[in-house]
């Protein structure tokens, strides 16, 4: 699916012009692959790369544009079950516009505001620096649900909760790697900033896009360290949760146990004591619930 952009009124609107220069390429079909690499000369390596979750972030010098990779987080749904997902995407910059190619149908030009048209080069940089407030506020979300996540695993010994925090160690892993390799990005983009034609407010945009890449860094790896940090804490409180249940049900077990052995001593079809006695029952009944009081006298005498 193709997106035409162009510049008004502050902002990237939709337009239908044949030389629109800003172009969005939604999970491309055949026929506009075929466009893309005959026409425009993408490298087939490359277009494909930019639809591989899995792909690296890179920049390549082609003949005729520049090439660039990048890793954005994957919009969360439901189906995932607590992993948080990478996407790629690939920017690709000629001298008079932008080609964007993704698998996601995301408003990447909507949040954007302008002074002026952005050159292609300037809108590029705009989408990698925005991509970091998007890990940011899933790093957000995964330190919430992460905790509520803990307060669960506190109560409750079900082991769906424990996954589900592991699926959230994961996502944190994919996240470090994926934040990681756009920081390579960014470092070779200001190394070649002078062969990209980057002007003084491109090279301001990239030192800015590179402070908030490294930090976004360092807040992820802080919750990666934390969450694993206390995996094998989480464990041990599911443990002695067990043990305690156990305990518990060892109480009430033996508890039962006790009246039960001194009703069916007298139950026993032979002669016993008390059988002729007008007030037998609640003799043995007496003698039950005492047994019980003992049982419960003699547990709290040894603290168990």
């Amino acid at each position: 699916m193709q997106r035409k952009y162009k510049f008004s009124e502050k902002r990237l609107v939709p337009t239908d012009e044949a030389d629109a220069p800003y172009i969005i390429y939604v999970n491309p079909e055949e026929s506009e692959k075929r466009y893309l690499i005959d026409t425009l000369k993408f490298d087939e390596h490359t277009l494909h790369s930019a639809l591989d979750p899995d792909e690296l972030s890179r920049l390549e010098f082609e003949p005729e544009h520049i090439a660039i990779i990048f890793k954005r987080p994957k919009n969360y749904s439901v189906k995932d079950q607590f992993l948080f997902k990478v996407s790629s995407v690939g920017a690709f910059l000629f001298k008079d516009k932008l080609i964007v190619v993704l698998t996601e149908d995301l408003p990447l030009f909507d949040p954007l505001v302008f002074q002026r048209p952005p050159s292609p080069g300037f809108l590029m940089l705009k989408l990698i620096y925005r991509s970091i407030f998007h890990y940011l506020e899933h790093l957000k979300v995964i330190s919430t649900i992460s905790d509520e996540l803990q307060f669960k695993i506190n109560r409750a010994m079900e082991n769906r909760h424990l996954i589900n925090l592991f699926a959230l160690q994961k996502s944190l892993v994919y996240y470090l790697n994926s934040i990681n390799a756009n920081g390579v990005l960014i470092e070779k983009l200001k190394l070649n900033a002078g062969k990209m034609g980057f002007d003084t407010t491109d090279i301001e945009l990239v030192d800015d896009t590179l402070i908030e890449n490294n930090q976004c860094y360092r807040q992820a790896e802080i919750y990666s360290n934390i969450l694993a940090s206390l995996m094998d804490a989480r464990a041990s409180i599911v443990s002695n949760n067990i043990n305690v249940l156990m305990k518990t049900l060892n109480i009430i077990t033996i508890a039962i146990m006790v009246p039960t052995f001194v009703v069916s001593a007298f139950s026993m079809n032979v002669a016993m004591p008390l059988q002729k006695h007008p007030l037998a029952f609640y003799i043995i009944l007496g003698m039950a619930v005492l047994s019980v009081l003992s049982f419960i006298a003699f547990w709290r005498f040894k603290k168990w």
